[in-house]
């Protein structure tokens, strides 16, 4: 069973009690949405950070875990145009990495967060043999302000933020800008931000791939998708590493060809690179072919 099937169905599970109206927007975007005041929401996410997974301990030294487990929830917080307000942090590591390793964890950590005016609220610290990090994160917008996966109409243009396959192609050869990235990635918390002042009509951040993240819009959105422009591939990065690899970070989003976008949000370069089209929900096509969505995948 894939994982977004194992989604669909907790998805169901959990639906909201009828007359629960602060929760807005529940499984199935990049934050979950509370509306506990008339004129704000607040967004909530959490992200694993697995030992062995996203890092190992020979390759990552613990403030580029703190780092990376922070800015892993902080993009999806930009991925709906929210602004950070706190965080929890839940830690497990093992007996022999109590001291120091955790001072140097939550300074990599902290110092991302003051970046963003993020508070450090509180969490959990445990044992484990392997290293494992939740990071919660609560964002804010205006009362239904926040970019939603599911807003894309037919007709609309697909952007990306920045370049594609930098962090995977770091991943595969350990040297240059693209390792840097995948050590400590960027979280576009103020590209979002801009985004959402514009008035796009959908969001999420590319954290397993352009092609699978991009079959998940679609199909929240119940629409399909042409990618019929060159792609901001990397520095040295593959075609393939730029469709498939994950963890860039980049925002991936859809905007009315009404609205008009700058060349860049901040230093980042804005890239046209397709269009939503009406079809199959989910099914994109690429040079003429329909495009796998292949990326990570848990439970693939």
């Amino acid at each position: 069973m894939r994982e977004t099937q194992i989604v669909d169905r907790i998805r169901r599970l959990a639906a909201a009690p009828r007359g629960n109206r602060r929760i807005v927007q529940a499984i199935g975007d990049d934050c979950a949405i509370l509306r506990p005041d008339p004129k704000e929401d607040f967004l909530f996410t959490s992200d694993f950070a697995l030992e062995g997974r996203h890092f190992t301990l020979d390759t990552h030294t613990a403030a580029d875990v703190g780092h990376k487990a922070l800015a892993r929830s902080l993009s999806d917080l930009a991925a709906m145009g929210a602004e950070p307000v706190f965080c929890l942090v839940s830690l497990a590591v093992p007996a022999q990495l109590a001291g120091g390793w955790v001072q140097r964890f939550y300074r990599g950590l902290l110092r991302l967060a003051a970046r963003y005016g993020i508070s450090l609220a509180g969490g959990d610290l445990a044992s484990f043999e392997k290293v494992i990090v939740d990071v919660m994160c609560c964002g804010r917008t205006g009362r239904g302000k926040a970019i939603l996966r599911s807003g894309a109409k037919p007709g609309d243009r697909i952007y990306t933020t920045g370049e594609l396959g930098g962090s995977v192609h770091g991943l595969n050869t350990r040297q240059g800008r693209g390792w840097r990235r995948h050590l400590r990635p960027e979280p576009r918390i103020e590209a979002g931000i801009a985004l959402r002042r514009l008035g796009i009509s959908a969001c999420m951040d590319i954290s397993d791939g352009l092609a699978l993240d991009l079959h998940r819009m679609c199909l929240e959105s119940k629409v399909g998708a042409v990618i019929d422009s060159d792609l901001p591939v990397a520095p040295g990065a593959s075609l393939e590493e730029a469709l498939h690899g994950g963890e860039d970070y980049e925002l991936l989003f859809t905007a009315s060809p009404r609205i008009e976008l700058p060349g860049k949000i901040g230093r980042l370069p804005i890239s046209s690179i397709g269009l939503i089209t009406t079809g199959h929900p989910g099914r994109i096509l690429f040079q003429g072919r329909p495009l796998k969505p292949k990326g990570f995948e848990h439970f693939s």
